[in-house]
């Protein structure tokens, strides 16, 4: 089964949480990616911080995306996948919280992301049309 170090884009970057919205959107545009990892001083991963979440929680508040720090918006514990987790486990994990991208970890470490595209290239069509359903719905 193919394993999400297989099919995950390595070597993602994060944003600080210390650094403010308005880097990472300069940072999504130099990169070309809807989303980032919000990783701490400690280098640990603390929430993704995704395109959305800048027009919605900053722009769309009147918030300042040159003063608001990127850790504000981190919510809970990042949704992650092991490196060595396999394609279903993937699948499973994206339906069962609702998200397209997830930061691959391997030990404590980020080693890259994958998204909803990577993991409908690894599975067959049923399932994949099954992960479409999931991350549909409401």
């Amino acid at each position: 089964m193919t394993t999400a170090r297989e099919i995950m884009t390595p070597g993602t970057e994060c944003i600080g949480a210390e650094e403010t919205v308005l880097q990472a959107a300069e940072k999504m545009t130099e990169l070309g990616v809807g989303a980032l990892p919000i990783c701490g001083t400690d280098n640990k991963l603390k929430g993704m911080l995704t395109d959305r979440d800048i027009v919605v929680k900053v722009l769309g508040k009147g918030k300042d995306p040159a003063q608001t720090k990127a850790g504000e918006l981190a919510q809970g514990e990042a949704v992650t996948i092991g490196a060595d987790d396999d394609a279903e486990e993937i699948l499973t994990t994206m339906a069962e919280h609702k998200v397209r991208r997830l930061p691959v970890i391997d030990g404590h470490d980020l080693v890259g992301m994958v998204a909803q595209a990577d993991v409908a290239r690894a599975l067959p069509d049923p399932q994949v049309g099954d992960l479409l359903t999931a991350l549909s719905t409401d």
